[in-house]
């Protein structure tokens, strides 16, 4: 086993070292000036477009509205990672990493919203009648049936991700919170966890989609709140720590406290990886569910999709990591949920803990859904029709699984096929961008 976990270590490392992130950041900087810094200039468009995306429309075009296929995007994408994922990377970044995660998502929006519009432009009717798409289907019908393979690609290591990034890691993040706060054996909590899963995921995307639409903006809603109220009562260190941040970017972070140091590279490689933890931009994710949406405009399609990779990490992930910041915790020499944990109890003493716990289960529950769905469409793309309910199957059974077993091996193998989602899904996004341009210019032209 241990042989095993080194040689899963090595390759992930190699996955998410230096090269990937530049071909991340470098595709999604790219996209933004070819764009000419059209996601930048329609956020306000794009909230305006969630607003009037909240009706279900033409049953014949989707099986969602295109709020509720935004909504089972954030479910997937709010999860672990802005709690545990933003404090790791001040641990090992410093506070400059923030900075690099807010750059991450800005270039992100546009590597978001292209890959959306393909997807949605690219998508087809299976064999229910039902329209899918993602990258698999831009690569099979973007770049020609010779290249279904690299398609094929992107879903086989989607379809392996999703058990263990979108299941078993969510599970046993959601068993070790409960238990240690709440003091719930884990096997009670995966039976629990189970039941509830299944109830949901069995019934498709629709009720995915209507659970998504219900529970993400009350969750995140509320845990804006609530760092917010973390943010109130540190108000006074709020300038300080916008200095810090940035100072620590361009310039490093010595050590204090128990704060180990880190220099300007780690801020840029923490920041930027975690941030792409978390909002997966480049990982072609949005693209599945806004597929299902009712929308027939690819364009606003993707001005609705981009604006999951702002409210992740523009907004819930700076909360986090301010609160972490101002509350003077992040020098403490805790890490991960630990971390954002010390925030929340230096507000709030004695439920602040519980509060975190609440949120990072409720969190890490709507991301198994999401991602159920994405795993899912990978499978039919592979497999047709009849891979739907074996997989539904297997992955509630999944569940309790990942709530007793020790996942160092299986998240860093899950990371790493998420990783190698991003290679096909990036070649199809620079190869396919004119076609994104050009409906882009016809949009904006008519409107």
């Amino acid at each position: 086993m241990q042989t095993l976990n080194s040689a899963v270590t090595t390759i992930n490392n190699w996955v998410w070292g230096t090269p990937m992130l530049i071909a991340i950041l470098g595709s999604g900087l790219f996209l933004m000036l070819a764009l000419k810094f059209m996601p930048i200039l329609n956020i306000k468009r794009g909230f305006l477009e969630i607003w009037n995306g909240r009706k279900k429309g033409d049953a014949s075009i989707g099986q969602i509205s295109p709020f509720a296929a935004l909504m089972t995007t954030l479910a997937a994408t709010v999860g672990t990672g802005n709690i545990a994922g933003v404090a790791t990377a001040i641990v090992l970044g410093g506070p400059g990493a923030l900075f690099w995660m807010w750059c991450t998502a800005l270039v992100g929006m546009a590597t978001k919203y292209c890959e959306v519009v393909l997807a949605v432009h690219f998508r087809e009717k299976n064999s229910s009648k039902h329209f899918v798409g993602g990258p698999m289907y831009a690569i099979k019908n973007g770049l020609g049936r010779k290249w279904a393979w690299l398609g094929a690609c992107f879903a086989l290591f989607g379809g392996l991700a999703s058990f263990g990034i979108g299941n078993m890691v969510q599970v046993n993040s959601m068993t070790a919170g409960l238990a240690v706060s709440f003091a719930i054996p884990a096997w009670i909590s995966g039976l629990c966890i189970m039941v509830l899963v299944g109830l949901v995921i069995l019934g498709g995307i629709q009720r995915i989609g209507a659970v998504a639409q219900t529970l993400v903006p009350f969750m995140c809603v509320a845990y804006i709140i609530a760092t917010g109220f973390i943010l109130i009562s540190h108000y006074q260190a709020i300038p300080a720590a916008f200095i810090l941040i940035f100072d620590s970017a361009f310039n490093g972070h010595a050590a204090v406290g128990g704060f180990a140091g880190a220099a300007m590279i780690a801020a840029i490689r923490f920041g930027v990886a975690r941030g792409v933890f978390s909002n997966e931009a480049g990982l072609g994710s949005a693209g599945i569910a806004q597929a299902a949406g009712t929308s027939d405009d690819p364009v606003v399609s993707g001005l609705i999709g981009m604006m999951g990779t702002f409210i992740d990490t523009l907004i819930v992930c700076t909360m986090t990591g301010l609160a972490i910041i101002c509350s003077g915790v992040w020098s403490s020499g805790l890490s991960g949920a630990a971390l954002s944990s010390a925030a929340f109890e230096s507000a709030m003493p004695g439920i602040g803990n519980y509060l975190l716990t609440t949120a990072l289960v409720v969190f890490a529950f709507t991301t198994i859904l999401g991602w159920s769905y994405y795993g899912e469409r990978c499978w039919e793309f592979l497999f047709g029709k009849r891979a739907i309910l074996p997989y539904r199957l297997i992955w509630v059974a999944v569940v309790p699984l990942g709530a007793i077993t020790q996942l160092d091996t299986v998240w860093l193998l899950a990371d790493t096929l998420n990783g190698l989602m991003a290679l096909p899904n990036l070649v199809a996004l620079l190869v396919l961008s004119p076609v994104v341009i050009k409906l882009t210019q016809a949009h904006f032209a008519q409107h």
